[in-house]
């Protein structure tokens, strides 16, 4: 399974995605990131991509799925964190993966470690 997560501009949440990226189990990470951000902490699994959250909803929406079918495995499901970010960054991804289509695992990082909510 790949991990999905969003990486906003709101650094008080980066502890949360970087807690998930440390300790799930998965053979890829895919971050999803406003443009703006930089200095999140990467591993040798994880690759950014990168998006301008400026942009409209649905604009947003398409350049995110756009990059997403590029880098998805083909999986039928992801996990996914939005910890980070803002409504309208959650909607135009979950959108987006909707539209892939991937079906979608919440998954959070607790302390139990990672658990996924649905």
């Amino acid at each position: 399974m790949e991990l999905v997560a969003f990486v906003g501009k709101d650094k008080e949440s980066w502890g949360q995605i970087k807690g998930v990226i440390n300790n799930i189990e998965c053979e890829r990470i895919i971050l999803i990131q406003d443009k703006e951000v930089s200095g999140f902490p990467t591993n040798d699994k994880t690759e950014v991509v990168e998006v301008d959250c400026s942009k409209q909803l649905i604009e947003l929406k398409e350049d995110i799925l756009v990059k997403l079918r590029e880098k998805l495995s083909g999986d039928f499901e992801v996990s996914l964190s939005i910890a980070s970010g803002s409504g309208k960054e959650h909607m135009a991804l979950i959108s987006a993966l909707l539209c892939v289509p991937v079906g979608i695992r919440f998954v959070v990082f607790t302390k139990k470690g990672v658990e996924f909510i649905n």
